[in-house]
C-alpha cells in the first residue's frame, strides 16, 4: 500500500503522519503538495491536522478548492481509503465527503489535551484492530472541533454505523451526541478530530493510535465496494 499525506499551507502535523507511518509502521508513504492534480500510483491518502490557509473564513474552507482536492474526491469515489484528523476532518466536511460541519468549541477556546474515546465500530478498515465498545485515549488539539448535524443526518449516521469514536466520560467541544469521528456511507473515508499519530509509541506516552494504522495497512490495497 502506498499512501499520500498532502501537504498544505499552514499544515503542522503532515510530519506527525509521515513518521506515524514511515518509522513506526514501516509503510510506504510520500508527501505530496497541495499544488499537485493527480495522486495516480496511491492507494491510500491522508490529510492533516493543523491550520491550512491559516483557517481564514472557516476552517477547511479555502483548502478544499486546491488543487489536489478533486484527485481526493476521486480516491474516495473509487473506493480507496481516505483519513482526515482534526483540520483534515474539516475539509472532509467541507468539500462533502463527509456529513455534517465542525464549529467553534462551546467553551470558545483551543483544548489540547488526552481525552478518552469509546470505540464504537470497529467493523471498518481504519477499526478493525480494535475491540467494540473499548474505551482508549487519543490527543485533541483543536479550537473548532465541535461536530454539528442537523437531527435527521445524525440519525442517518448512527443508523448506518457512520459514527466510528465517540468522546466517552467528557465532551471537551460540544460535539452533538459526542461524536468524535464518523465515515462516509461507504466507509472509506474517516474523519475525527482526535490524533491518533500522536498515540503510536510509548515514548509518547501512548499507544492507542497505532492500532487504526495497522488495521488500514493490514487490509492492503483494500478498496471499499459499494
Amino acid at each position: 500500500m502506498k499512501i499520500a499525506v498532502i501537504v498544505f499551507p499552514g499544515s503542522n502535523c503532515d510530519i506527525d503522519l509521515y513518521e506515524a507511518l514511515r518509522s513506526v509502521c514501516h509503510a510506504d508513504v510520500e508527501y505530496v503538495s497541495h499544488r499537485e492534480k493527480s495522486l495516480a500510483g496511491f492507494d491510500a491518502v491522508m490529510l492533516p491536522g493543523g491550520f491550512s490557509y491559516g483557517d481564514y473564513l472557516r476552517a477547511g474552507a479555502i483548502a478544499r478548492f486546491t488543487n489536489i482536492m478533486p484527485a481526493v474526491i476521486k480516491m474516495a469515489e473509487e473506493g480507496k481509503p481516505v483519513f482526515g484528523t482534526c483540520n483534515g476532518f474539516q475539509i472532509l466536511t467541507e468539500v462533502g465527503l463527509l456529513p455534517g460541519a465542525l464549529k467553534r468549541n462551546d467553551s470558545q477556546k483551543f483544548v489540547c489535551k488526552t481525552v478518552p474515546l469509546e470505540v464504537v465500530n470497529n467493523e471498518t478498515i481504519f477499526t478493525q484492530q480494535y475491540e467494540k465498545h473499548e474505551r482508549i485515549a487519543l490527543p485533541i488539539a483543536h479550537a473548532d472541533g465541535s461536530y454539528f448535524a442537523d437531527e435527521e443526518t445524525l440519525d442517518r449516521l448512527e443508523k448506518n454505523h457512520q459514527v466510528v469514536f465517540r468522546y466517552a466520560e467528557e465532551n471537551p467541544n460540544g460535539s452533538l451526541r459526542n461524536i468524535a469521528g464518523i465515515t462516509n456511507e461507504r466507509g472509506n473515508v474517516l474523519g475525527m478530530m482526535p490524533h491518533p499519530e500522536r498515540a503510536v509509541e510509548a515514548l509518547l506516552g501512548n499507544t492507542d493510535g497505532l492500532r487504526l494504522f495497522k488495521s488500514l495497512l493490514a487490509n492492503g490495497n483494500a478498496k471499499v465496494e459499494e
